[in-house]
């Protein structure tokens, strides 16, 4: 007899605030990295009601303009309107300080580079789609990917920044069999009727997201488009935003477990960021490889010291080699001292803000998504 469950995922828009928030923390990481290599960072913006604050601590050899790297991603994102209660016109504050000296002594050693902070992190890869990750996942992102592009592009000219997607899939024994529910909430305008709201996200959203990964519609019934019926000011205005926030839409929807810090804002010698790609580096390749369907790595740190306390590869049965196998293909894959990291995926570059929409896993372009041969 065929067991049925059900798994629901949800994905942000890039003008989202959480994200919004993490989008100018990345920047401001990105440009600490590109002057200074060796920078460290821990950014935290908040945004609220027509206002921005940065928070935080950097110690870097970098000139960094904070205010301006604020307000060019609060209009990249779309929030030009003064009306919509947060704009570029927002009051901006910054209490960024100096990197605390205890921080500093821990990860800058003589012979290598210590964690910048103890902690655990997990990995995780599936067979289910082409990038290697769960599908209600990998569906709500590219949803919410699409509703940007539509508003950016102007095909849905109505569209203002912010939303969210959730996608609900069907499995039986395990596989995924069909999308059971969608969920969008899209910002608007006002002269736009609920009804071609939903008519215009079904039609050039959800349809073209399912086409792609060959997959039909759920029922009428169970597809739900903005359900209080209206919105219309999008952004901090209606809901503060804050950097960290959207730790588990970052990884794998809550499909696989979630480690215990977020990723944007830091600078790779904080292992919650790069601990998380190694590991999801170490899963990808090992479903990659044939070695397992399913794959979940884990990685736990403590301050100071460059080697992880703990490292466990689980594949829920799935394996096709022996545990001995799978931590031998891991040790030539990669070494996962955080210099080892660092330096394997050349993380000491500019390459976060990108990251910091749609996920961190299942995108091109990133090192630690990249397919190996563990051989070579």
């Amino acid at each position: 007899m065929a067991k049925i469950t059900v798994f629901t995922s949800e994905s942000v828009c890039a003008g989202h605030p959480d994200k919004l928030c993490d989008q100018i923390s990345d920047a401001i990481v990105d440009a600490a990295l590109a002057q200074d290599p060796h920078s460290r960072t821990g950014i935290e913006t908040v945004a609220g009601a027509n206002k921005i604050c940065l928070f935080g601590e950097i110690k870097s050899q970098a000139n960094i303009d904070f205010k301006k790297i604020a307000f060019t991603t609060i209009q990249r994102l779309g929030y030009t309107v003064p009306a919509w209660g947060f704009s570029q016109e927002s009051a901006f504050s910054s209490d960024i300080h100096e990197q605390s000296s205890e921080i500093s002594l821990g990860v800058e050693q003589d012979d290598a580079i210590g964690a910048g902070d103890q902690g655990m992190m997990f990995g995780f890869a599936c067979n289910e789609t082409p990038e290697l990750m769960p599908l209600p996942i990998r569906i709500a992102h590219a949803i919410t990917e699409q509703i940007d592009s539509m508003r950016e592009a102007g095909k849905i000219p109505w569209l203002r920044p912010d939303g969210k997607a959730q996608v609900t899939v069907r499995y039986e024994n395990g596989k995924p069999i069909m999308i059971e529910k969608l969920v969008a909430a899209v910002a608007h305008d006002e002269e736009t009727s609920a009804e071609k709201v939903r008519l215009d996200v079904i039609k050039k959203i959800f349809t073209p997201v399912l086409k792609k990964y060959k997959l039909g519609l759920p029922k009428d019934e169970d597809m739900i488009v903005n359900g209080t019926g209206l919105w219309y000011i999008p952004g901090p205005e209606s809901d503060a935003g804050l950097t960290g926030r959207k730790i588990v839409v970052d990884t794998y929807g809550g499909y696989a477990r979630v480690g215990g810090g977020a990723f944007s804002g830091k600078d790779p010698s904080k292992v919650d960021r790069s601990g998380a790609y190694a590991a999801r580096f170490i899963a990808k390749n090992i479903v990659a490889a044939g070695l397992a369907d399913k794959c979940e790595v884990g990685l736990a740190y403590v301050i100071g010291q460059p080697l992880p306390l703990m490292q466990t590869i689980e594949t829920f049965g799935t394996a096709n080699v022996s545990d001995k196998a799978l931590h031998d293909f891991k040790n030539k894959l990669i070494t996962t001292s955080v210099q080892g990291i660092v330096e394997t995926l050349d993380l000491a570059r500019p390459i976060y803000s990108k990251t910091a929409a749609y996920g961190h896993f299942g995108r091109e372009g990133f090192p630690w998504e990249q397919i190996v041969s563990a051989s070579s």
